[in-house]
């Protein structure tokens, strides 16, 4: 009795796709435990909550996640808790607040803050 399999094409196609969408669900997973435990909104019972759903119904527990999750105020996904702010380059308290302003200006300039973003630090940085 031999158990040798014999590829085809088609199968060598159906197999690559199978181990694309493991990997995806298997970063998808990854991902989304990072962020969960990243979170400051949610409690420790949320966060358990969460993570028992995704990892007993994963498929169901990473789309309800997706779709329940809230946005994050002006920018992406999961950039709340992966991307530095960029007040944290602004908010030097031994730079003058000229030097501020000009840190202000470049972050604008280079467009990592929109306008709005702006306005509120550069009242800031002139108000204290």
């Amino acid at each position: 009795m031999t158990l040798a399999y014999e590829w085809t094409f088609g199968s060598l196609l159906w197999g690559l796709l199978v181990f694309f969408f493991w990997v995806m669900l298997i970063w998808m997973f990854i991902a989304l435990f990072a962020d969960i435990l990243r979170r400051h909104d949610l409690s420790g019972w949320g966060k358990a909550g969460w993570l028992a759903l995704i990892f007993l119904l994963p498929f169901i527990g990473i789309l309800v996640y997706l779709v329940a999750r809230p946005p994050v105020a002006g920018t992406g996904m999961f950039a709340d808790a992966s991307q530095p702010t960029a007040t944290a380059g602004v908010s030097d308290t031994s730079s003058s607040a000229a030097d501020q302003l000009t840190k202000l200006a470049k972050l604008h300039t280079d467009g990592k803050i929109d306008d709005s973003e702006y306005a509120t630090l550069k009242r800031q940085v002139v108000a204290a």
